[in-house]
């Protein structure tokens, strides 16, 4: 009898604990699901989250990933619309119940039960995934596994902030951070037609600011970033990609009327915020949440025609715990992107 196919993944035994490599059976897609060969998968920092056990509905072993980038290699039943060899992306979406009202509507992305790969299922830190049908977003020929992966959810948290928030082409647009987010938002921002500001500490990333694409810098270690964005008449959108809450505070009212502050850097300390600072002007804060299959499908097809990508270093697969420390260190230069060979 021959023995099932096994492949290597990346594991976490208890919360808190270290990465280890092992060979673990590969499973058959069932009703509804693919298999997919992983080809990369980005190292996002919400996989911190989840590897710490803090994401509810998670259980050990983890394998953590979720910003995976691969080829279809087994369809199970019930899947329409997809074929064996398909280049696919899975990001933060990695499917939802589909029948409560924000699945409905639309809204998978804040379903309740929504499954999370390297939480619900194991996920890209391996050499396959199985994953739902509804969590595959197609990725363009223009683009590489390794370019795709961090799109499926840095790039769609960014883009789809923007696209869906009030600013509109010319309209004053600032990015605050110039990191795994931040890099990003400054492309996007500048290719969607705003008039793109980036906001982040030190000279020195004033070139890298214009290189991204932003018209004009603001260093927040030497100016107030309010201040500085009411000499330019105000921003319509502050993009808050820091995981600092009193930077995002401190940019609030450098809002023009009616502005918005759209929070996708997590922070567990509160916002300062006074109700009258909403009142005036008629401001308004709010948090962003990554997307669907169906946004992150749109991001990479941005990203195609416009030229936009991710800044990235990359890591074999096995190299996945010192990569993950790297990015928890804040020494990548943008995102760390695992490599598997397939």
């Amino acid at each position: 009898m021959s023995s099932s196919p096994m492949h290597r993944s990346m594991q976490v035994a208890q919360p808190g604990g270290d990465m280890s490599l092992v060979q673990v059976d590969t499973p058959e897609p069932g009703p509804g699901q693919v298999r997919v060969t992983v080809e990369a998968c980005g190292v996002c920092h919400s996989d911190a989250m989840i590897t710490a056990g803090h994401l509810p509905g998670t259980t050990f072993p983890v394998t953590p990933g979720h910003e995976i980038a691969g080829r279809i290699d087994a369809i199970g039943d019930n899947v329409t619309g997809w074929s064996v060899g398909d280049r696919v992306a899975i990001g933060w979406y990695g499917g939802s119940c589909g029948h409560c009202d924000a699945c409905r509507q639309g809204d998978g992305v804040l379903c309740p039960e929504i499954q999370v790969p390297g939480a619900a299922y194991a996920g890209g830190f391996a050499d396959a995934v199985v994953a739902p049908a509804v969590a595959l977003a197609s990725i363009p020929d223009e683009l590489t596994a390794v370019e795709a992966a961090p799109l499926a959810c840095a790039g769609v948290t960014v883009y789809n902030a923007l696209r869906r928030s009030s600013a509109r082409s010319g309209d004053a647009v600032a990015i605050l951070g110039l990191g795994g987010l931040g890099h990003l938002g400054v492309q996007y921002a500048s290719k969607m037609g705003f008039d793109t500001i980036a906001m982040a500490r030190g000279p020195e990333k004033a070139s890298l600011a214009h290189k991204l694409g932003a018209s004009h810098y603001i260093d927040s270690a030497t100016e107030k970033t309010a201040d500085a964005l009411q000499a330019r008449g105000g921003a319509k959108v502050v993009l808050a990609t820091v995981t600092n809450a009193a930077a995002m505070s401190a940019a609030f009212d450098g809002l023009g009327r009616r502005g918005e502050l759209i929070v996708v850097g997590v922070d567990m300390e509160p916002l300062n915020v006074t109700p009258l600072q909403l009142v005036d002007e008629a401001k308004r804060v709010y948090g962003h949440a990554s997307g669907n299959a169906v946004d992150i499908q749109d991001t990479m097809r941005f990203a195609a025609q416009s030229g936009v990508r991710a800044w990235i270093e990359e890591a074999p697969l096995e190299e996945a715990g010192a990569a993950f420390q790297k990015m928890l260190s804040g020494q990548a230069r943008f995102r760390m992107v695992l490599t598997t060979g397939n």
